[in-house]
């Protein structure tokens, strides 16, 4: 069974679960000890869908393959990859490329992506109206604050002609037309789906809202097939050849984990080809 470990909403926390599992398995900076014992990895993630996928994976497919996970829960989007960086786990999922060179550009940590696993995407939710269409002149919709997430809910408005940005933008003040009059906040992502009961509408990523319950019926506007946002598996650049890590992307990428999240996520989470 996968062990998921509930919260670690902090480095300092991520740090004491790393340190206790490597006391407790020694596999965690170790060489495996051969190809059939892969030994152990410490995997940071977000609850939906990212924890929810890994332990799939290690329900279903890991020990096969020789490889125990070990998977440390977060609660936001600022501490797993600090917490990579430190050491405290050996790999995380729940972001998108673009949050991930944000990160590196501001932190000048090595960290780096192995590849794409899904998309979530992202929508803008109401729980007022039924259509875009419906949105008032005037209408109140929350952001996300954080700089990739917001450029990526600006271009998901640009794209649907609600506004107009610069090519690249990243806060609101990179809106050159706004003929509806909408008046936009900026909050952290992980208070979006409560800012529902204040705004009109709200652009959430997949993960919040499905933990905070919010249906695809709420949905009046979503990401296509063709964003470039699909969520990554990312790990410390001297592990990126690690065969833990190797595996661990294997088994996520496989056709039995695709039609796992399929089936699941009833299309609202789309698996990586």
């Amino acid at each position: 069974m996968s062990r998921i470990l509930r919260p670690a909403a902090g480095i300092a926390a991520a740090a004491t679960v790393a340190l206790a599992l490597s006391a407790c398995s020694g596999a965690s900076d170790t060489e495996p000890a051969s190809a059939d014992d892969l030994g152990t990895l410490v995997v940071g993630a977000t609850a939906v869908p990212a924890g929810e996928i890994l332990a799939f994976v290690q329900d279903n497919l890991a020990d096969e393959a020789g490889l125990e996970l070990q998977i440390t829960e977060f609660s936001d989007y600022n501490t797993p990859n600090p917490a990579l960086a430190q050491g405290a786990t050996d790999a995380n999922l729940f972001q998108h490329k673009p949050f991930l060179d944000l990160f590196i550009e501001d932190s000048g940590e090595d960290l780096v992506s192995v590849g794409e696993v899904y998309l979530p995407p992202l929508a803008l939710y109401s729980e007022t109206v039924d259509t875009v269409d419906d949105l008032p002149d005037g209408a109140s919709i929350a952001l996300p604050n954080d700089a990739s997430n917001e450029s990526r809910a600006l271009l998901l408005l640009a794209d649907a002609g609600l506004i107009e940005t610069t090519e690249t933008p990243t806060t609101v003040a990179d809106i050159t037309a706004n003929p509806h009059e909408f008046a936009f906040t900026e909050i952290d992502a992980a208070s979006l789906p409560t800012a529902l009961q204040q705004q009109d509408a709200a652009i959430v990523n997949f993960s919040f809202a499905a933990a905070a319950g919010l249906s695809g019926d709420l949905q009046i506007l979503t990401e296509s097939t063709d964003s470039p946002y699909f969520n990554i598996l990312a790990t410390r650049g001297e592990l990126i050849d690690d065969p833990r890590i190797v595996t661990l992307y294997d088994l996520l990428t496989s056709d039995r984990t695709q039609e796992w999240i399929i089936e699941n996520y009833d299309g609202l989470v789309i698996p990586a080809e």
